[in-house]
C-alpha cells in the first residue's frame, strides 16, 4: 500500500495530539491536513548543468492526484538573467502515475545554463488520464525550485 509524505505526517500529528494534547492546535496539524485535502501536482526545478548540446534541466514531478496523468507536457518560457525572453520550447514529461515520483531531464540545444534566470509555465500543451479535470494540469499544479533559477506559473 502506498502512503503518502503528507498522509503519514497527518497521521503521526493526530496520533501525537491524541497522546499529549498539545499539538492539537499546532500550525503542523493544519498543514498536514491542508495539504492532504489538497491534491497537486509538484515540479521542482532541482538543477540544470551543461551537457553536450546545451543545458540540461531535471525536474523532480509528483502528481498528488487520485488518477494517473498518462501524458503531461508543459509549455514553457526561458527567460534570460536580463529577463527578456530567450526560448519558449514543451517539455513533455510523459506519464506521471498517482503517488508516484519522477525524475526527469530534458537537453535543450544551445542554452547556456549560466544565462538562465527564470524558467515560466506558459501552459499545459497536453494534460491526457481518465477522470482528469479540465485543466487540471495547470490548475493543479504547484512549483517549486531548489536552486537560483527562478521557477513558477
Amino acid at each position: 500500500m502506498l502512503v503518502s509524505k503528507t498522509t503519514r505526517i497527518l497521521c503521526l500529528a493526530r496520533i501525537l495530539c491524541l497522546a499529549g494534547g498539545a499539538l492539537c492546535a499546532s500550525p503542523l496539524l493544519a498543514a498536514a491536513q491542508d495539504a492532504a485535502s489538497e491534491p497537486a501536482i509538484v515540479l521542482e526545478l532541482n538543477g540544470l548543468e551543461p551537457s553536450q548540446k546545451g543545458c540540461r534541466f531535471t525536474f523532480v514531478a509528483v502528481s498528488g492526484l487520485k488518477t494517473d496523468i498518462e501524458r503531461a507536457a508543459y509549455e514553457v518560457a526561458l527567460f534570460g538573467k536580463d529577463g527578456l525572453v530567450q526560448r519558449l520550447t514543451v517539455l513533455d514529461f510523459k506519464d506521471l502515475p498517482a503517488g508516484k515520483t519522477k525524475v526527469r531531464q530534458f537537453d535543450l540545444a544551445d542554452v547556456d545554463c549560466g544565462q538562465v534566470g527564470r524558467v515560466l509555465i506558459n501552459a499545459a500543451s497536453a494534460c491526457e488520464g481518465e477522470d482528469l479535470g479540465e485543466n487540471a494540469c495547470i490548475t493543479e499544479l504547484k512549483t517549486e525550485t531548489r536552486g537560483d533559477v527562478g521557477f513558477g506559473l
